[in-house]
């Protein structure tokens, strides 16, 4: 028998053959729309990006919670009026809507467009699980360059429920027909991490911001500061 404490260790990322991606925050930079309207919103502009986001998330889980699900646009469309509210902007519907278009024409992060195209080049079967409606995922793939680098763009919308529900995940690994263990899935988003981890795939986090982990006795597979780091992770030539 072979003593385990000399034994190599199993590489956990030896038999993946497919990688699932988060969309917002981790392909698609969610902050872009303040440097694109800056002067437009002046100097809350930060501010009221970051409570739409918040809000967003937060209303996502609230409607699943209630059992009251909307798709994702009325929730961005709701949770912008929110933030608009709460910061005293003045009443500009033009300005709300450019708001709004910004959610279908994000910036790629800059690792995002190599990262996929090595995975493509080298093999590996690509998809985005979102919140996101398929109207919005396909927009903002087409603006990012993204869509040619995936098979599957997956929406919530086919569950009825949002992340980090168990249903999201399984769906994503049903429509890949592939099995659990060769499925890896990214994001940036420390709460997404953890469904996907209590669900019971392999995970990767990116954590551009040198944040904390969330507590929720869940730990990512690896956790990684950029996209392009995957790379090394699996083990592709560049």
């Amino acid at each position: 028998m072979t003593d385990p404490a000399t034994s190599p260790a199993i590489d956990p990322f030896c038999t993946i053959t497919a990688c699932v991606f988060d969309a917002y925050g981790t392909l698609f930079d969610i902050a872009s729309p303040v440097q694109r309207m800056g002067p437009r919103l002046g100097e809350k502009g930060a501010e009221l990006i970051g409570l739409w986001r918040r809000r967003q998330l937060e209303y996502s889980w609230l409607r699943s919670l209630m059992n009251r699900y909307c798709d994702f646009w009325q929730i961005t469309e709701e949770s912008l009026d929110y933030a608009l509210g709460a910061l005293n902007f003045p009443a500009d519907a033009g300005l709300r809507q450019d708001l709004l278009d910004t959610f279908l024409t994000l910036d790629a992060f800059p690792d995002a467009v190599q990262t996929l195209r090595l995975l493509r080049e080298n093999g590996f079967r690509t998809a985005i699980l979102s919140n996101g409606t398929p109207t919005m995922l396909h927009a903002a793939g087409d603006a990012a360059g993204v869509t040619p680098l995936i098979d599957l763009l997956l929406s919530v919308e086919s569950t009825g429920c949002y992340k980090p529900d168990p249903s999201v995940y399984r769906h994503a690994v049903q429509r890949l027909d592939v099995p659990p263990e060769r499925v890896l899935f990214v994001s940036a988003n420390g709460w997404d991490v953890a469904g996907a981890t209590a669900y019971g795939l392999r995970t990767v986090w990116i954590n551009r911001n040198g944040l904390p982990i969330e507590e929720l006795g869940l730990q990512p597979t690896a956790t990684l500061t950029s996209l392009s780091n995957l790379v090394g992770l699996l083990r592709l030539p560049r």
